[in-house]
Parts: structure tokens; C-alpha cells; sequence
């Protein structure tokens, strides 16, 4: 399904609360904050000329977030940015004196932190994120997860030292109990999206997913000319959209939200011009985009900046996992998810159905976003036929032979 942007909104400026969230100042602040992260490095960017070629584009590079701070996903840099940032605000206050993130670690703002707990609802990788973050900050956490995150997805976010809570239900079902129980008991909510009278702290989680879009902006030597990213409830789509809008004003690229057919929530928006809860219907093999209603402030900016949106199928994701795990034509073999070639998933659909209405030819430079690397490696074998650790045996292998062969 393929939606082109019929919003009245579509090409207005952001509104002046999401520009300013996305802006530059904003991206200025996670990149001081990422400085002092010890396992921090740019994640990779890679060109895929082969598969570019194959598509009829002259380049396609793919930011690959399946590094980012030791926790395989994109999520690594919303989640635990926003606690960083709730943790300081708070010891600052208690303390009444200005602290920063170098003053993480200081005991009066440790022993601040230590009387906080944040809590949220996940897929899995936004509670790694929020977990890691309360660990490093000294803070408690609690993470809600529903019926259908895995155990391995459960586990990984538990060995941060997280109380895990099972909800029955869905995604939203947890986003819901997760806010009632943290409403009761005074704890602080750190979720990826957003409702009304809840804006600030998704907008922090989002402003942290700037830096991907920084990043890749150094790293390309021209910008893009078209951008597909998937989407959940929208927040890492609108922050790269939004990120994009600001910094390239009217150069800025074409940009798509790609989503899992079965749940197709930013879809849903673009279609009634308004935030909609879609029906719960067959689960989605795409788990961590598995979403039902839209982020309101994800919504509000891809109403102005995004292009188009359109799905893909089950098939179609999977397709593109194993195509990354075998490349043709000595393309880099790339691990990704199950929802992290989704992007992907969608520029292979867009050449084949909707090539001219987005522009794309031999001229198009694309870039998508690998959002996760294989965050539950059991699944990620039982799709691709090959476990990641076999996956990045077979790269290592190919770049020792290129080595070898460029040496003699």
C-alpha cells in the first residue's frame, strides 16, 4: 500500500516546540551527552553498490544502528538520553545549582538519582535503552512488556537490573498499565510515545534519535536525495524526518515511513488526518514495530515533512534480513533484524510499484536505517537459516580474502 502525503500540513514548517526539540541546539546536546559515554563510537555506514545497481539507483548506503552503545538498536540513544536528562534536571533542582552530564557521577547526584524510578512500556529494545540508562544513572527501573516480547528480548533487558512486569495484551495495552501504575505510585514514565499532556519526555527520546541522522550526514558525501525509515509509532521517523527538514531546509530528501502492513498505525494518521487506534488483528514477524496508535507528536511533524507512507508484507522483511545476511556482488553483509531492513523492505517495493511518483532513477542517492541488529538471536536464526554469529563469520571470512587479495 502506497499513500503519497495529501496533508494540509505537508511542507509547512515544524511546529515551533517539535523544531526546536530537533533542531540543531537539541542534536548539539545528545552529541555533549554521547561524549560521555564510554562505549560510544559512530556506528558504520555502508554502500551497497551491487544492490544499488540492481534497483537502478546510483547509490544506496545504509546506516547501520545494529552497534549503537552495546545494545544493538537505534533505541540505545532515546531512552537512556531522556533519563539522563530527567535525572540532572531533578538533582539540579533538589541541589539548587545548575548540573550537567559530567556531574553523573558525583555522589549528591547519585543519591538523587537513587531515589527516583522510571518506568515504561516496550517491544523490547526502548526498555533496554530506559534500563541501561537508569543503571548508569543510579536510578530504578521498571519495565512493562506484553504478551508477545520474547523471553530472550526479556532477559536482555533484565540483566540491566530492571523489575520486569508481564501485561497481558498488546504494545498499547502496556503503554496503558504502565502509565497507571507509574501515575500511582510517583514514578517518572519514559516512553517513545506520546499522548495528550504527555509530550516532553517522548520529544527527549526522540531528539536523542538526531544523532543517527548527524552521523550520516558526515559520513555521505552528498546528502540523500530520497530517505526510507520505518515506523512504529513514528518517534525515530519524525525525528529523522524532522532533523532533515531543519538542517536541509528546501534540499532536503524525499522521505517515506515504512510500516508493517498488519500494523499500520502512521498510515492510519496520514489517512484520517488525525491519530487513530488501528485494530489488533495477526501479530507482525516485525516485532519492535508492532504499534497500533501513532505518537501525537510523531504525527505532528511527519504530517509537515514526510512524503509518502506505504507497508510491506511479512515476506517482504524477512526477504530483506536474509538478503543483507547473503549479498550479491560483494555488498557488506549486514545483520539485521526483524524490523531493522524494513526501510529497506520499502525501497524494494517503491522501484517495483511506485518508482516514478517518488522519483527514483539512476540518479537517486537513498539512504535507509538497519534499526536493529539481531536484538533476539534465536529468531533471527529461525528467518535467516544462519545464526548471527555464522552471519559475521562469513563477512570476517570475505574481508580476509579481499585482504589477501589486495595485498598480493
Amino acid at each position: 500500500m502506497f499513500l503519497p502525503n495529501r496533508n494540509a500540513l505537508h511542507r509547512q514548517p515544524l511546529d515551533a516546540a517539535d523544531a526546536e526539540t530537533l533542531g540543531i541546539a537539541g542534536a548539539d546536546t545528545v552529541e555533549r551527552f554521547l561524549a560521555h559515554r564510554d562505549n560510544h563510537r559512530m556506528t558504520p555506514l555502508h554502500a551497497l553498490p551491487a544492490l544499488a545497481d540492481e534497483l537502478g539507483l546510483a547509490a544506496l548506503h545504509v546506516k547501520d544502528e545494529g552497534f549503537r552503545l552495546g545494545l544493538g538498536s537505534f533505541k540505545a540513544l532515546g531512552g537512556a538520553y531522556a533519563v539522563f536528562r530527567l535525572v540532572l534536571e531533578e538533582a539540579g533542582k533538589r541541589l539548587g545549582r545548575p548540573v550537567d552530564i559530567g556531574d553523573l557521577d558525583w555522589p549528591d547526584v547519585r543519591s538523587v538519582a537513587a531515589t527516583m524510578t522510571v518506568a515504561c512500556a516496550t517491544d523490547g529494545n526502548h526498555g533496554r535503552s530506559v534500563a541501561q540508562g537508569a543503571e548508569l544513572a543510579g536510578a530504578k527501573a521498571v519495565i512493562f512488556v506484553h504478551a508477545g516480547v520474547s523471553d530472550e528480548r526479556i532477559a536482555a533487558i533484565a540483566r540491566y537490573g530492571a523489575r520486569m512486569v508481564r501485561v497481558e495484551g498488546n504494545y498499547d495495552d502496556s503503554v496503558r498499565q504502565a502509565a497507571e501504575v507509574a501515575a500511582g505510585k510517583g514514578w517518572i514514565v519514559v516512553s517513545d510515545t506520546s499522548w495528550p499532556g504527555y509530550e516532553r519526555i517522548p520529544g527527549l527520546v526522540m531528539q536523542g534519535y538526531t544523532a543517527i541522522v548527524r552521523e550520516a550526514l558526515r559520513q555521505l558525501r552528498e546528502p540523500p536525495t530520497h530517505v526510507f525509515v520505518q515506523a512504529g509509532v513514528g518517534g525515530v521517523a519524525a525525528a529523522v524526518a524532522g532533523h532533515l527538514a531543519i538542517v536541509l531546509g528546501n534540499a532536503r530528501p524525499t522521505f517515506i515511513v515504512v510500516e508493517p502492513a498488519r500494523a499500520a498505525c502512521v498510515v492510519a494518521a496520514a489517512r484520517a488526518g488525525r491519530v487513530v487506534k488501528v485494530p489488533h488483528d495477526e501479530p507482525t514477524v516485525m516485532a519492535m514495530l508492532e504499534c497500533y496508535e501513532a505518537s501525537s507528536v510523531a504525527w505532528r511533524v511527519l504530517a509537515r515533512v514526510a512524503d509518502a507512507f506505504m507497508t510491506v508484507d511479512e515476506d517482504d522483511a524477512v526477504a530483506v534480513m536474509r538478503r543483507l545476511a547473503r549479498p550479491a556482488g560483494g555488498d557488506p553483509v549486514i545483520v539485521a533484524g526483524e524490523s531493522g531492513g524494513v526501510g529497506l523492505a520499502g525501497l524494494i517495493r517503491a522501484v517495483a510499484e511506485n518508482k516514478a511518483e517518488l522519483g527514483l532513477d539512476g540518479k537517486s542517492r537513498v539512504l535507509v536505517i538497519n534499526t536493529e541488529g539481531a536484538t533476539d538471536p534465536s529468531r533471527y536464526a529461525a528467518l535467516v537459516g544462519m545464526s548471527p554469529a555464522e552471519v559475521l563469520a562469513g563477512k570476517l571470512a570475505v574481508e580476509a580474502k579481499l585482504s589477501v587479495e589486495a595485498m598480493s
